[in-house]
């Protein structure tokens, strides 16, 4: 049986601890939540996924009604730029929900499972205009109801999502020998292929060919997106006759979707993918250098359980050393932003209040209303250019702007809430280096400590934690937010320099910025 921790549990396999939280007691604690989590209403997107597709519809007959050949072969401008201000609009809206989901939800681990997943299978938010409008969608429709299920079938959902087709330019990849190719001249792009095999299932060095990534990218061929972004197969663009992958035959006289799908499962069950898959699974959750006997034992039980990923996850849960040696991985700002919020105790009843812009229920629903341009992200104007150096004894002196005057210094109250929302979300990710949806790459975010622990980066996350601490802190003790954020994970040496801090805001910011908060 392994050494199960409620605190690690929260901190490792979750996003924090938060005022009250009811802690799990086992590792069946944490599986059941990947039941119960579906059953509960998402935060986002706004307005349910029933509104994010009607605005995707809308976005898509916008640009349809804008193209040269609906208006006398001339650009309507000033209507396309309108149509981006919107959808931008409502990206901001949908980023700023995501991040809520995920410091409401008492279903951790569902929700640290479903960030993987969705950075597993990236996609960008920013690749094109209708991206905006898909991208919340790819997550709610895609990633989240199949990361319970069998691989297959969340591999599945995910390649073959209009996002993803967008994404990697697979709606545009057409056979060099289909009919389509010789109408249009257009040709095969191989990203989706490449991808699928690199990043989405067998991963980097296991064994196959640059033949094998065009083959698989001519597998696909025909998979596309109408002009409403609804996936649909397009016989005429897919490349005809028969195509080897890894050995394996597709296709024939007459190319189907069939032919696509097959593929994808019988890369969904190749050892290859089960422990590349198993493997960024451990080092998401465990160690940069997971254990080799932890991923061994997930990927047999992959293997035993057809890709059953509630079984794979139990495997790894119940390995010793899942629970040992915390503070292996650094949290990335995502996660570090969303268990800073938790621990202050904003949650889905005082959200309001706090946060945002109006107090009143639609606009905690739909902040930020603008869209976040380049350098609004600064945090209270001169004091984003302050020097700030990573956490140590002496900081305990240093006081946290114009309202830090003692020890009995008061919180200060946030003068612009649509700013505050803003600031401490999606203005702060993006600073940090992480924007929602935002990735640099289909590879997704970084993943290792190197990465994530450098002056920068300690200098904005102590930055968010100055900002938080004054806004958010209230009459809360510096020792209570310790106790609050850490439970039993926290050093006396930092107890000890966070209760010598001069006043409730320095004590606050010190918690939020020593080592063991910003490590799982």
């Amino acid at each position: 049986m392994a050494p199960f921790s409620p605190t690690i549990a929260a901190i490792r396999y979750g996003y924090g601890l938060s005022p009250g939280q009811v802690l799990t007691q086992n590792v069946d604690d944490l599986l059941v939540q990947l039941a119960d989590a579906p059953l509960k209403d998402a935060f986002f997107p706004v307005g349910g996924v029933l509104a994010a597709r009607q605005r995707a519809d809308d976005l898509a007959d916008g640009l349809v009604a804008v193209r040269p050949a609906n208006n006398g072969g001339e650009r309507d401008r000033d209507a396309r730029r309108a149509l981006q201000k919107k959808a931008e609009q409502s990206l901001q809206r949908d980023s700023t929900a995501r991040v809520m989901q995920s410091v409401f939800s008492p279903y951790g681990f569902h929700e640290r499972l479903a960030a993987f997943w969705t950075d597993h299978f990236s996609v960008n938010a920013h690749k094109s205009l209708p991206m905006r409008a898909l991208t919340p969608l790819y997550e709610v429709e895609a990633i989240r109801p199949h990361l319970a299920g069998r691989f297959r079938d969340l591999l599945q959902a995910a390649v073959l999502h209009p996002a993803m087709l967008i994404y990697l330019d697979q709606n545009r990849s057409t056979g060099p020998e289909s009919v389509a190719a010789e109408r249009q001249k257009r040709g095969l792009n191989e990203n989706l292929g490449r991808e699928l095999l690199e990043l989405h299932t067998m991963g980097a060095g296991s064994g196959y060919t640059q033949q094998d990534v065009r083959s698989a990218a001519l597998v696909l061929t025909g998979m596309t997106v109408d002009d409403r972004y609804e996936m649909l197969f397009r016989p005429r663009m897919a490349e005809p006759g028969e195509i080897k992958v890894l050995g394996v035959s597709y296709g024939g006289r007459k190319r189907t979707a069939d032919d696509c799908l097959a593929m994808l499962d019988d890369l969904a069950t190749r050892p290859e993918t089960a422990l590349h898959v198993c493997r960024k699974l451990a080092t998401h959750f465990i160690a940069d250098d997971p254990p080799m006997d932890v991923v061994g034992a997930m990927a047999k039980e992959w293997k035993a359980s057809d890709g059953n990923l509630i079984k794979v996850y139990a495997a790894m849960l119940n390995q010793p050393r899942a629970w040992s040696d915390p503070g292996r991985k650094m949290k990335l700002p995502f996660d570090f932003v969303v268990s800073g919020l938790r621990a202050f105790g904003v949650n889905r009843k005082n959200w309001e209040q706090r946060l945002s812009p109006s107090g009143d229920g639609e606009a905690a629903r739909s902040v930020p209303v603008g869209s976040v341009q380049p350098g609004m992200g600064d945090m209270a104007g001169a004091e984003s250019a302050q020097s700030m150096a990573p956490p140590s004894g002496d900081m305990a002196a240093e006081k946290p702007g114009p309202e830090g005057q003692g020890a009995d210094a008061k919180i200060q109250k946030p003068a612009n809430r649509q700013s505050l929302a803003r600031t401490l979300t999606l203005a702060s990710l993006r600073r940090m280096g992480q924007p929602v949806w935002q990735p640099p790459s289909p590879a997704g975010f970084e993943e290792g400590v190197a990465s994530w622990l450098s002056p920068s980066q300690m200098s904005e996350r102590i930055l968010w934690a100055r900002k938080a601490s004054n806004t958010l802190g209230g009459d809360m003790e510096p020792r209570k937010l310790l106790e609050v954020a850490l439970a039993d994970m926290a050093r006396d040496d930092t107890i000890r320099v966070v209760s010598q801090a001069p006043n409730r805001a320095s004590g606050m910011t010190l918690a939020l910025s020593s080592p063991e908060f910003n490590r799982r």
